[in-house]
C-alpha cells in the first residue's frame, strides 16, 4: 500500500528570514539552513554554489537536469494515482507493523541546518531505507554525501525512534538499487563533518574551493563565469 505525505516548510514564519546575500539559504533561529541537493553540487565543484548562489550567476538548465526534472515528475504522478495521503505521525504508527513507502517526504533540521525532499522512503517495521534517485549506475561521493544527508535529517525528524535507517542510490526511472549502506555512526561522523564545512562557507571562515578536474570544467554551465577554468 502506497502513502502520501505532505509536509512543508512555512516560509513565512517570524523565525525564518533569508540570508543577507546566499540565495537559497535560510536563516532560521540565526542558523543557516540550505537545500540537501547542494551537496551533489559542491561535491561536482564547490566554487559552483558561491558563483550561482553568492553571485547570483543564473544559466540556462543541461539538457540532463531538464531530462532529470521530467522522469522526476513522471514518477510522481504515476505515485499519486495510488497514494494515500496522511500525515506524518500515522504514518510512522502503520510502518510499526507493516511496510509502506512515501514519495516526495520533506525533511527539515534546524539542528544541523538542512532541508530537502526524499525522492522515496520504505518504512518496515525493522528498518528505514531512504532512496535518492540518480541518473546512471555509478555511485559518486557527491550523491552519497547527499543521500546521506537526507538520512540525517530524517533521523533528528523521528529522534527516539530505534529502528535503524539505511541510505540507497537508485537508477532513475527503474528499480535497480545500485548502491546502499546502513547510516551507522561511521556515515554520520562523515556527513556532520561535510555539513560543518557548507556551515563555515556560509559564514565566510572558508571559502569556496574550485575543482581541479578539467573535464568538470569543460562541461559545467558556469564555465563562461569562472575565473578557475
Amino acid at each position: 500500500m502506497f502513502w502520501l505525505i505532505e509536509v512543508w516548510l512555512n516560509m513565512w514564519d517570524e523565525n525564518i528570514k533569508d540570508h543577507p546575500y546566499i540565495r537559497g539559504v535560510k536563516l532560521i533561529d540565526g542558523k543557516n539552513n540550505f537545500p540537501i541537493s547542494w551537496l551533489n553540487q559542491q561535491g561536482y565543484c564547490e566554487y559552483s554554489i558561491f558563483l550561482e548562489y553568492v553571485q547570483g550567476i543564473e544559466t540556462a538548465p543541461t539538457p540532463e537536469m531538464q531530462k532529470g526534472q521530467e522522469v522526476h515528475q513522471q514518477l510522481e504522478d504515476q505515485f499519486k494515482e495510488k497514494a494515500v495521503s496522511t500525515t506524518f505521525q500515522e504514518m510512522m504508527h502503520i510502518s510499526k507493523g507493516e511496510d509502506i513507502l512515501s514519495r516526495e517526504l520533506y525533511v527539515f533540521s534546524a539542528k544541523y541546518g538542512i532541508r530537502g525532499m526524499i525522492d522515496e522512503i520504505w518504512l518496515t517495521p525493522d528498518e528505514f531505507v531512504v532512496i535518492d534517485d540518480k541518473p546512471g549506475t555509478i555511485a559518486y561521493e557527491s550523491m552519497v554525501n547527499q543521500v546521506l544527508a537526507y538520512c540525517l535529517a530524517f533521523k533528528d525528524t523521528v529522534d527516539g525512534d530505534i529502528r535503524r535507517i539505511r541510505a540507497a542510490l537508485r537508477q532513475r526511472g527503474t528499480d535497480n538499487i545500485f548502491w546502499t549502506v546502513e547510516f551507522d555512526e561511521n556515515a554520520e561522523t562523515k556527513i556532520k563533518a561535510l555539513l560543518q564545512r557548507m556551515q563555515d562557507l556560509f559564514n565566510g571562515s572558508k571559502h569556496f574551493l574550485p575543482t581541479d578536474n578539467p573535464r568538470k570544467c569543460a562541461k559545467c554551465r558556469f564555465k563562461d563565469y569562472c575565473e578557475f577554468k
